[in-house]
């Protein structure tokens, strides 16, 4: 039997999991909490924290937000509330615009070597 490797292996992690995984201190990991309403992890009935892999998407969004793009938490809670696109679209985006860019590069590499109306030289 083959190994599912798109299958999500845990439904839950746990803050230090969630801490170790993004390399972000459990200590901001709850003020964030507090701070963005987005990140909302499920709590047990003992006060555990539970995150799901929607919750650490948000983590993951809000960490490049405040951290690699310098955003006061104050822009980030605008941008992640006007539902800006988030980090993962943008990145596609970047891919997808660089691809295309290659391929005009090629195209223009091609005229360059090619004599103008068909001309043999």
């Amino acid at each position: 039997m083959a190994l599912n490797t798109n299958k999500v292996l845990k439904k839950y992690y746990s803050i230090k999991e969630v801490s170790e995984m993004l390399d972000i201190p459990e200590s901001t990991l709850r003020y964030w909490e507090k701070e963005f309403k987005q990140i909302s992890p499920k709590k047990n009935s003992k006060g555990i924290r539970q995150y799901t892999v929607q919750d650490i998407e948000q983590v993951k969004s809000v960490f490049h937000l405040v951290k690699e793009k310098n955003l006061t938490h104050k822009g980030a809670k605008s941008h992640l509330d006007n539902k800006l696109p988030m980090h993962a679209d943008t990145e596609e985006i970047v891919e997808r615009l660089k691809n295309v860019r290659d391929q005009l590069k090629s195209i223009m590499e091609e005229l360059d070597a090619t004599p103008p109306c068909g001309l043999r030289l």
